[in-house]
């Protein structure tokens, strides 16, 4: 059983990933925003990040760049859920060491691909 930390500020974006993460028998949590994803790393200490680029306060790679600061969470695999689809988009996050990256709108196979 996986433990998964969804980070997206569209709560119907974050039922989707949970209903599909929990389907596959996932332990979801849940962040709102990139400060909150930091806290519930520390706290939940997941073994999957799901997150979104585009938020208000920290984005998804402002976040990335902190959980990589971060000697315990490094390790964490982070994929990139997000509407954005420009190259230059993928190329950055792979640079900041995504695991995957998966554009919106997504299959559940898409996203259950991630869990491998």
């Amino acid at each position: 059983m996986k433990k998964v930390l969804i980070v997206d500020d569209s709560p119907v974006d974050c039922k989707n990933l949970q209903r599909i993460l929990q389907d596959a028998g996932c332990v979801v949590s849940v962040a709102m925003s990139g400060s909150e994803a930091l806290v519930k790393v520390k706290t939940d200490k997941p073994e999957l990040i799901m997150m979104d680029i585009n938020m208000p306060d920290l984005d998804g790679f402002a976040t990335k760049r902190k959980i990589n600061q971060d000697a315990e969470s490094k390790g964490i695999p982070v994929v990139f859920v997000t509407s954005k689809d420009q190259k230059v988009d993928r190329v950055f996050a792979q640079m900041l060491g995504a695991k995957g990256y998966v554009t919106k709108p997504y299959s559940a196979e898409q996203i259950l691909e991630q869990l491998d």
